[in-house]
């Protein structure tokens, strides 16, 4: 066992190497008052985390001198479990108001640091996962029960495994329960999950390119509906919309206040503008940017013109008193007719035409020797 566990930078290095794994790299939160002395005596409650998306709050009873990144043996039932310390100080207890828990529940304590036997039998009980996850899927199918296994942790001591699932209806597992105590020997716990929470311990990458945010720093859902996706003038495409757990990604959520926001400063979509020239009608918008395209013909796009939301809303004004502009255009500007783009600007074969002509003179230069 390497000499980490015991020196005085203890959990640091196993942090790091659980990162990889995606154990402990998820949810972590910014202790901004880590370096105002005496943080950590303002109360003795520790946010404490296991695997993926699971989080615990502890008494530090015995007054240890822990700081972020600590590996703890923490109370279990039965046994302990063990986990990385992952806030200390005055923040613990705001963390658990936000996750609706109270200080005068019945909230556990932390044993120990991490001792060198800890981390062996940690380290065996969590070899065992994805073989009991697998093993798992098979007994539930074989008893013809409607969920889906998603993921399995043993506690830290090995004596008990909890089972994550996934069922759209109501299911009756206590045959499973005891299949699963017979076969694999420890305390089993049934926890049924959505698939967002999947998601979330699963891990992954979205189209972004980003880690999931329910695997990184997303704990409570929100629900999402397609007319988040309609205020931001989103393609309605399901494929596009859902995200890994194949509900509606829970970024649409992030900015559609903001696009309700500008969208009121919007002019009427059912308003048509009224020229000396021609009547406009609503074609499309870019609501952050305040531009207002309008199109001659109701259905089709012709003789597209863009204009600011102010000349728009100055228009309508000037058509309610019975006035007409001469054009749209004034204080506006026509939409190009294609896209400013390098590669549309030129002809991508016009390179190739050059060498047709160097290779059409050299063949006239050739003829012309060989006729002298």
């Amino acid at each position: 066992m390497d000499k980490q566990y015991l020196s005085g930078d203890r959990g640091h290095g196993f942090a790091a190497q659980s990162a990889n794994t995606g154990h402990y790299a998820q949810l972590n939160t910014y202790d901004y008052l880590a370096d105002i002395p005496g943080n950590n005596e303002v109360t003795d409650l520790v946010e404490v985390q296991f695997k993926n998306t699971r989080k615990g709050y502890y008494h530090n009873c015995e007054n240890l001198p822990l700081k972020k990144g600590d590996i703890v043996a923490v109370e279990s039932n039965p046994g302990h479990d063990i986990g990385v310390v992952s806030l200390t100080g005055k923040l613990v207890p705001l963390q658990m108001k936000h996750a609706n828990l109270k200080a005068n529940e019945e909230i556990r304590k932390i044993y120990r640091l991490a001792r060198e036997n800890d981390m062996e039998r940690y380290e065996e009980a969590k070899a065992r996962e994805h073989a009991t996850m697998i093993q798992s899927r098979q007994i539930a199918k074989d008893l013809g029960l409607e969920m889906k296994i998603g993921d399995v942790e043993y506690q830290g001591d090995g004596n008990k495994a909890i089972f994550y699932y996934i069922a759209d209806g109501r299911v009756d597992f206590r045959q499973l329960i005891k299949v699963l105590a017979d076969t694999f020997h420890v305390r089993i716990e049934m926890k049924q999950i959505g698939a967002r929470q999947e998601a979330g311990r699963i891990g992954g990458f979205g189209p972004c390119g980003r880690e999931l945010c329910c695997a990184g720093w997303l704990k409570n859902f929100q629900s999402v509906g397609t007319g988040a996706a309609r205020f931001q003038d989103l393609s309605l495409n399901p494929q596009k919309l859902a995200g890994q757990c194949a509900k509606l990604k829970c970024c649409m959520n992030y900015e559609v206040d903001q696009y309700v926001e500008a969208s009121r400063m919007l002019p009427a979509r059912n308003m048509i503008l009224y020229t000396q020239d021609a009547d406009y009608y609503y074609f499309k918008a870019d609501i952050l940017s305040q531009l207002v395209t309008y199109s001659t013909d109701k259905r089709t796009p012709a003789n597209l013109v863009t204009i600011s939301a102010e000349r728009a809303k100055a228009i309508i004004e000037m058509n309610q008193r019975g006035e007409k502009p001469v054009s749209l255009e004034e204080g506006g500007h026509k939409e190009p007719e294609r896209p400013v783009d390098l590669a549309t600007q030129e002809d991508l074969n016009r390179f190739d035409k050059k060498r047709r002509k160097k290779k059409h003179k050299s063949k006239s230069h050739k003829g012309e020797r060989r006729s002298e």
